[in-house]
């Protein structure tokens, strides 16, 4: 890959909500780095956690849908919806250290939490991609049928817990055979999911009816559904798991402008934090007191202050910015525009191409 400096500046929003150095410390942030896939403008940008200001921007990597740094922080991978790819940067020098192909539509990529595997949901041909640590050429492809979307490991490594939008069910993936191990039905279609610290529950985003639902992974079942403000699509636990933030997005005619903050024993939500608008991709930082959420519909990411429930600051950060990661490794040094040349891959089984229905969650 090559990386070519591009003069202008990353761009950061003028009103009095976006931080800038010397900002307010209730708007200043942990250290680290938020990663953000910008779907619209075929680009990565990352953003100084403590400051809120973004970095730098790495243009050509087109329409990622979503981003993921590994468990060491020492990368950060992302798929292309468009070339079929999926491909890991080095967080200290931003070169490519790995690219490999993916199925039709690839929606999201994780990792486990010991780092050794990297998932790719592939929307547009109903399968899970399996890459081995080290490498980015596909090692299986489980096939799941419907469209699996958003997906996140249980604590411990042993599964995968997949948000199968099309089949309106959420599965699990044993990752030590690397088969699918059951489907649940959730009563409509799903779109991201969230695993509790001890591995028994997950939570999921149902995007119609808007809701997001409990699920008993022991006894496969449903246990409870909460009604939330808007069609909703990522969610994000708190460390303690007792707090679910939920990013409802709503429709571009539509758009939802918070995130609804759910007690995930009563399942009931306590309070709502205003955002941008159409609120999609959500994190949280480790200590459970800051989180940012990726605004598709104006193009900002808002930062929250989970302590004192409230919105700090809003970042303009460029088109259309979906999936969001944080690492506590801060930026590196970098210009603040880099221009990458990203490989194209086909050696996948199935087609790479974007199909027409892959929905904007």
């Amino acid at each position: 890959m090559t990386l070519t400096a591009c003069s202008s500046a990353a761009g950061t929003d003028s009103s009095p909500t976006t931080p800038t150095p010397g900002a307010s410390a209730s708007a200043s942030g942990p250290r680290g780095t938020v990663w953000v896939a910008l779907e619209g403008a075929d680009a990565l940008t990352a953003i100084d956690a403590a400051t809120g200001t973004v970095t730098t921007t790495l243009n050509g990597f087109s329409e990622p849908h979503n981003v993921q740094v590994a468990p060491d922080g020492k990368r950060v991978y992302a798929i292309s919806g468009d070339a079929g790819t999926v491909a890991a940067l080095d967080t200290a020098t931003y070169e490519l250290t790995a690219s490999g192909p993916t199925g039709s539509a690839p929606a999201h990529v994780i990792l486990t939490p010991d780092g050794t595997k990297t998932y790719v949901t592939n929307y547009g041909d109903g399968s899970v991609s399996v890459y081995r640590a080290g490498g980015l050429t596909p090692v299986k492809v489980i096939r799941t049928g419907g469209g699996p979307h958003g997906t996140r490991p249980t604590p411990d490594g042993r599964a995968l817990v997949v948000a199968n939008l099309k089949a309106e069910a959420v599965d699990t993936i044993d990752t030590r055979t690397d088969t699918r191990t059951v489907t649940i039905p959730v009563g409509g279609p799903p779109v991201q999911v969230a695993v509790s610290p001890d591995g028994r529950y997950a939570f999921a985003s149902v995007s119609e009816p808007a809701a997001v639902v409990k699920i008993d992974l022991k006894t496969r079942k449903v246990t409870a559904r909460t009604t939330v403000s808007a069609a909703p699509a990522q969610v994000y636990l708190t460390p303690d798991g007792r707090t679910l933030l939920s990013a409802d997005q709503g429709s571009e005619d539509r758009p939802g402008t918070s995130v609804s903050l759910i007690d995930t024993a009563t399942m009931t939500v306590t309070g709502r934090l205003t955002t941008g608008s159409g609120p999609h991709g959500l994190v949280v930082d480790p200590t459970g007191r800051r989180a940012w959420v990726t605004n598709v519909y104006d193009d900002t990411v808002s930062v929250l202050d989970l302590t004192a429930r409230r919105t700090v600051a809003t970042i303009k950060v460029g088109d259309e910015p979906n999936g969001i990661s944080f690492t506590s490794r801060p930026p590196a040094a970098a210009p603040a525009r880099l221009t990458m040349d990203l490989p194209s891959a086909s050696a996948h089984p199935s087609d790479s191409g974007m199909p027409d229905d892959m929905p904007g969650m």
